[in-house]
């Protein structure tokens, strides 16, 4: 899947897309795995609610601020969303049940732009149970 994202720090919801994968496939069981392949972006599960997604950046920048000295930053300047990547994960893993895609009530996926705006891809990898 294809995505342009527009601001340096951004997360992007891209549920809908995955359920329609799992949808098309008519998968009855097994896993889905959302992967992207950047080593500045991330795959999250979480709420998609504004205040929380406002702590989740507020975490980030206390965690790994930008401009505190880093190696990498030597190079492109952007060490810091390298690291905050690292710290969240390249991937999420998700059962399919009865053709379906298992999230909790509030549970969305999100694509987790660090170091844009870029255009990106994540990967949807379908497994079927046996």
């Amino acid at each position: 899947m294809k995505i342009d994202t527009n601001l340096a720090v951004e997360l992007i919801d891209i549920t809908d897309n995955v359920i329609e994968e799992v949808n098309k496939s008519s998968i009855p069981s097994g896993i889905c795995v959302i992967s992207t392949p950047h080593t500045t972006t991330a795959i999250i599960i979480n709420e998609n609610e504004p205040g929380l997604l406002s702590d989740m950046f507020n975490l980030l920048n206390k965690l790994v601020p930008p401009g505190a000295g880093y190696d990498h930053d030597r190079i492109d300047n952007n060490a810091d969303s390298h690291l905050r990547a690292m710290l969240l994960g390249s991937s999420e893993t998700i059962p399919i049940v009865d053709g379906k895609l298992v999230l909790g009530t509030w549970q969305r996926i999100f694509f987790v732009e660090l170091d844009g705006p870029r255009q990106r891809k994540a990967n949807i990898t379908l497994i079927r149970q046996t």
